[in-house]
């Protein structure tokens, strides 16, 4: 019988101005390992963004477009940054 654990996560919170907004969570979504980035000023949440293995470019152009609207309004605002720990036999180049 084989068991699955679930995988370790981390989270992590960056204080950023709005107009880094885009630039931020893009350089996120390519960095890997990240699963869920939420979007908050004060204790409100703004925008949830699931990510998987599997988004391409094409899928995320609407979404980047939301997070840029979103910058050009927030002064402010934290970004939480939900990650995925590798496995420990997993193969990093």
């Amino acid at each position: 019988m084989i068991t699955q654990t679930e995988p370790q996560t981390t989270r992590e919170e960056l204080q950023i101005r709005g107009k880094d907004l885009v630039t931020i969570v893009n350089k996120l979504i390519h960095e890997g390992y990240v699963c869920r980035i939420i979007i908050k000023q004060g204790e409100h949440i703004i925008m949830e963004l699931p990510l998987t293995v599997g988004v391409v470019g094409v899928l995320l152009a609407p979404t980047l477009a939301a997070v840029g609207a979103l910058g050009a309004l927030l002064t402010n605002c934290t970004i939480e940054v939900v990650r995925v720990e590798p496995p420990a036999d997993a193969y990093i180049p």
